[in-house]
C-alpha cells in the first residue's frame, strides 16, 4: 500500500458515521449489508448513509456489490489490513512496544 492510499483512507475514516459504518460492516463479515441496513445502524438517513458509503468506497475501504436490486456493502478487509501493516510496519518500523499493543501481550487491546 502507498502512502496515497493509506492518506485516502485515513481521511475517509476520520469523520464519525464513516467510522461507525466500516465498524458495522466488519461486523457483518461476507454477508455485508445495503445501504438501508446501514444507514438504520448508525443512525443516517439513507441519502446521509448513501453520500458516505459512496466516499468509503471511493477510498477503498470498503466495496459493493449488486445483488438483484440492493446493492450489498462490505468492508474491504485486504485494505483495511493493508492500512495496519502501513502503520505499523512501515511507519513505525516495528516497534516493538506498538507491536505488543497489537498483540495484546500488554493487554491494552
Amino acid at each position: 500500500m502507498d502512502e496515497e492510499n493509506v492518506l485516502d483512507m485515513l481521511a475517509a475514516l476520520s469523520q464519525e458515521t464513516r467510522l461507525r459504518i466500516v465498524r458495522y460492516l466488519i461486523q457483518r463479515g461476507e454477508e455485508g449489508a445495503a445501504a438501508g441496513e446501514v444507514g438504520k445502524q448508525v443512525e443516517a438517513s439513507s441519502s446521509r448513509a448513501s453520500f458516505h458509503l459512496s466516499a468509503l468506497e471511493q477510498a477503498g475501504v470498503i466495496s459493493s456489490e449488486r445483488q438483484s436490486r440492493k446493492i450489498i456493502y462490505r468492508a474491504d478487509i485486504g485494505n483495511l489490513g493493508g492500512l495496519v501493516s502501513f502503520l505499523l510496519n512501515d511507519c513505525c518500523d516495528n516497534h516493538p512496544d506498538i507491536l505488543a499493543c497489537c498483540t495484546g501481550k500488554n493487554g491494552c487491546c
